[in-house]
């Protein structure tokens, strides 16, 4: 038996995983993801996406730490606002100067973290205002939630002609295009459970435990919901338990570059002509 010397002696284990790990790790996977994504037709083995269900969540608990140490959370906001305008932008032209008819590139995670980050400097007002006895600033927090929604308004204006046939398919899609433009709830990409998931990542950024288990009871339900392999997100759970509280290099432009650059090279390649 050890004494209690001994005992004070031991180093404490030491989590391996900064942010930046986590990140990289997370961008690994979700070029193995987007490789199945575009190669599924070509038959890409579907453990390649499998293995990427853990990367928004990686993803997100990473943006709520940023969020939380961002020196401007203004710059931070505009910075996602404008790559996902950029991102937009980008998929759309891709896709029409190089047409691939299995693949549809609706991919933009920046409209995600934004309007995660939206609600999370929504949450500082809120608790702030709660704690500083501010009314006036609680109130701004809660109608200042709705603006994402109202923003997804447009989207049931198109929905109404093109339900009835009044509309080409084409037409619905510069539209549906166009609307990605105003940042709203119903156009992020994984579905507003993930910007949610976000949101509450950051909420409890200080209770690892509560963060795993908000994250293992959005997967549970993603699988009672028959969401197929969606629930493996619960896998990203693994790098949160390892994160040792530290930031790491940053390296922010890097992931800012390789989420378009990956994509357009893995669509162009995926649409170049057969060899035989």
């Amino acid at each position: 038996m050890k004494t209690t010397a001994e005992t004070a002696a031991w180093p404490a284990v030491q989590k391996p995983l900064n942010i930046t790990a986590i990140k990289m790790i997370a961008a690994e996977l979700m070029l193995m993801d987007h490789i199945h994504q575009m190669f599924a037709a070509d038959g890409a083995p579907v453990w390649l996406t499998m293995a990427g269900r853990a990367v928004f969540p990686m993803f997100l608990f990473a943006a709520a730490e940023s969020f939380h140490y961002t020196r401007s959370k203004k710059k931070y906001l505009l910075r996602l606002l404008f790559a996902g305008w950029g991102m937009t932008v980008f998929t759309f032209m891709l896709e029409r100067a190089v047409p691939n008819d299995h693949v549809v590139l609706m991919n933009n995670a920046f409209t995600t973290f934004f309007v995660s980050g939206l609600y999370m400097l929504f949450w500082d007002w809120f608790s702030d205002g709660i704690r500083k006895r501010d009314a006036k600033k609680t109130a701004k927090a809660v109608l200042c939630c709705f603006l994402p929604v109202l923003c997804a308004l447009p989207l049931f204006v198109i929905a109404l002609p093109s339900a009835g046939g009044n509309i080409s398919a084409s037409a619905v899609r510069i539209l549906v295009t166009a609307s990605m433009f105003l940042p709203n709830i119903l156009m992020v990409e994984g579905g507003c459970a993930m910007a949610a998931l976000g949101v509450l990542f950051y909420i409890f950024r200080e209770k690892r435990a509560v963060q795993m288990l908000v994250l293992s009871g959005l997967s549970a339900l993603t699988w009672a919901a028959g969401g197929g392999i969606q629930w493996l997100m619960c896998l990203a759970i693994i790098p949160m338990a390892l994160y040792n509280g530290e930031r790491g290099r940053g390296m922010k432009h890097f992931f800012y570059v390789f989420y378009p650059a990956h994509i357009g090279i893995l669509y162009l390649l995926a649409s170049l002509p057969a060899p035989f």
